[in-house]
């Protein structure tokens, strides 16, 4: 592992120095955000040194370097999910690499199903907790002391004063948000009607197939996290055990159509982060 990262970040370092402390995970449908960076250079997955390659609809498999609001970040325009056959250390490797590229604060976001009854498909959920619902553990195995503790506290995963700032964002801009827990799910299937059910007797407010193993990556990691999920659909309606017919075009569409809204949240965000 300590190789492979070392190798990886020495490839990205002879194509760019980066001085970047924010890093973002750009997820389903949320793509637009790369035309609000000022990209300075872009690699593609296939050729960067142990990278995995997206092969997923929506996600391009490009490694963004560049700057918003005059800010330099780095961003993944596309991400890896357990589902395409990956294991978790795989899943999470970018993680590592851009902690070790000196960032410390990431943002994910994604696509997710709607569990609680107050959500509508558009809706933005700023994730404060997560269940997770994952197979397969991404510290499993021998745990690198240098990568961070054995046993990490999982207390705030999610940093609250992040959210808060974004609740602050939200509020100026007059951008409606939901706050809630999200369940990550191994897929590629979407969710039956029991398990909508169970899902929200559990505590769950939506559930899709990726964030949690990055998540736990990076607060394993000691970098500060932040996670939002646009709402794409829903699970049962009116509590009558049927749910909207779904597909991964649908999901797309709605993203796409959030969008705007995301964008705007995550640029003001960035410039927050680093006037602080």
């Amino acid at each position: 592992m300590l190789k492979n990262i070392t190798n990886t970040v020495d490839y990205i370092n002879s194509k760019f120095n980066i001085q970047a402390k924010i890093g973002i995970v750009l997820g389903s449908g949320l793509n637009g955000l790369a035309k609000d960076i000022t990209v300075q250079k872009t690699l593609l997955y296939k050729d960067i040194p142990n990278f995995p390659v997206s092969t997923v609809k929506g996600h391009e498999g490009k490694f963004l370097i560049g700057n918003i609001h005059q800010v330099e970040v780095v961003a993944m325009q596309g991400r890896f999910h357990y589902y395409e056959g990956y294991d978790m250390k795989e899943i999470t490797f970018p993680v590592r690499v851009m902690k070790a590229l000196g960032i410390n604060t990431l943002i994910l976001s994604n696509a997710s199903g709607g569990i609680n009854p107050n959500y509508t498909v558009g809706d933005i959920v700023f994730i404060t907790d997560h269940i997770n619902f994952f197979p397969e553990h991404p510290l499993r195995g021998k745990n690198e002391q240098s990568l961070g503790d054995r046993f990490p506290d999982m207390n705030e995963v999610y940093s609250n004063e992040l959210i808060a700032l974004a609740e602050q964002i939200a509020l100026e801009n007059n951008i409606k948000y939901q706050k809630g827990v999200y369940v990550g799910t191994q897929g590629p299937t979407f969710e039956t009607p029991a398990e909508y059910r169970m899902f929200h007797k559990l505590g769950g407010d939506c559930v899709g197939m990726s964030t949690v193993p990055e998540a736990i990556v990076a607060h394993h990691s000691g970098m500060r996290c932040v996670a939002f999920s646009v709402i794409t659909d829903l699970g049962e309606i009116n509590g009558c055990g049927t749910i909207e017919k779904v597909s991964h075009e649908k999901v797309l569409k709605a993203a796409n159509e959030t969008e705007p809204k995301l964008c705007q949240l995550i640029k003001e965000l960035v410039l927050h982060i680093n006037t602080k």
